[in-house]
């Protein structure tokens, strides 16, 4: 990705150094952290590399590849999961096109992602659709929710 990365730069010297803070930036702009964008981080602040992805892959708020302008998120947690949460992960991997190593559509506009909890237990199995919950889910319901989406990006 080709950006300016002298504003970063920046405002990381006037925080004191924070990576979140830096991290957070980066994805506001970017939409996820760029790899190529870590690297000149790296090198241009003295930084190791693996200091940001540190930080990037510990924390489930940062992603390091690029999302969908809608995203299903799955609860994988015990309530789900025993309510029936991996049929209706692959529900939508069917429906959606993609899978566990490529969550992201082709044409970049859908993202499956699973977490290992909501803490909606009395709603299980739970989906979230950029964000809105939506409870009690079953494949057909999200099959139906998906293809909701799916229209209102047609229209």
């Amino acid at each position: 990705m080709n950006i300016d990365i002298q504003p970063f730069i920046d405002r990381y010297r006037a925080a004191d150094g924070n990576i979140i803070t830096l991290l957070q930036d980066i994805q506001h702009e970017c939409g996820y952290i760029p790899e190529d964008v870590v690297f000149a981080l790296s090198d241009a602040l003295d930084i190791p590399a693996s200091s940001f992805f540190g930080v990037a892959t510990f924390y489930t708020q940062f992603h390091l590849h690029p999302r969908g302008k809608t995203i299903v998120t799955a609860c994988c947690g015990t309530a789900c999961h025993v309510k029936g949460a991996e049929r209706i992960i692959q529900a939508a991997e069917r429906e959606l096109g993609v899978t566990e190593e490529h969550p992201t559509s082709e044409d970049g506009q859908f993202t499956l992602e699973r977490v290992a909890c909501l803490g909606t237990c009395s709603l299980a199995p739970v989906v979230l659709l950029n964000g809105e919950v939506h409870a009690k889910m079953s494949p057909d319901k999200l099959r139906r929710e998906i293809l909701r989406f799916k229209e209102a990006i047609h229209d």
